[in-house]
């Protein structure tokens, strides 16, 4: 056993225990008060990222739409965008990269929903585009991001934002976010 890695390893999870227990806990209570409204009015949560917040977007979706599920209550509405390669494809081919959120919400979307972007450095283009689509169709906004909270900062109702640098911490710490919403929202029946 190489004990530069072992150290190497405890050194990260140290450094993501300390992102942890620095979480905007009200940021995520106010999350966890929005969808709640959403489930109990049957609203659609649309769910949007790239590469690692892609990922954590259709794993939580998951969660939101089964494992929220209780008999006589069926999940919350939640739908991943990132989830129909022919949609994005189709949409970055012919109108860029930039409009894969955008077009599925301007086609789906309807006012009352909730629009949740995740981007680390909350500064990729689709889900700033996306972002202003959902306002203009009156979408409640939630940013789940990292750092300063990049321009998704100012383009949301209310910003979620990791207390780090590191894009690695971030994407540990939005998955710990979005189980804890996740968690918090089954509490509540």
């Amino acid at each position: 056993m190489d004990k530069t890695t072992t150290d190497g390893i405890r050194h990260y999870a140290a450094q993501v225990c300390g992102v942890l227990q620095n979480l905007p806990a009200e940021e995520i209570a106010r999350a966890v008060d929005v969808l709640d409204r959403a489930w109990a009015e049957g609203r659609r949560v649309f769910l949007f990222g790239n590469g690692g917040s892609a990922a954590n977007a259709s794993h939580i979706a998951v969660d939101l739409v089964k494992s929220a599920a209780r008999p006589g209550k069926p999940g919350l509405r939640a739908i991943s965008l990132c989830d129909s390669i022919p949609i994005i494809t189709a949409h970055a081919n012919d109108y860029g990269y930039e409009t894969v959120f955008a077009g599925p919400l301007e086609a789906l979307a309807e006012p009352g929903d909730v629009a949740f972007g995740i981007s680390g450095s909350g500064n990729s283009p689709n889900v700033l585009r996306a972002m202003e689509v959902a306002r203009d169709r009156g979408l409640f906004r939630i940013g789940l991001t990292g750092r300063d909270g990049g321009a998704l900062r100012n383009l949301v109702d209310l910003c979620i934002i990791v207390p780090a640098e590191s894009m690695q911490q971030i994407e540990d710490a939005h998955l710990v976010v979005l189980h804890a919403i996740f968690l918090a929202l089954c509490a509540r029946g």
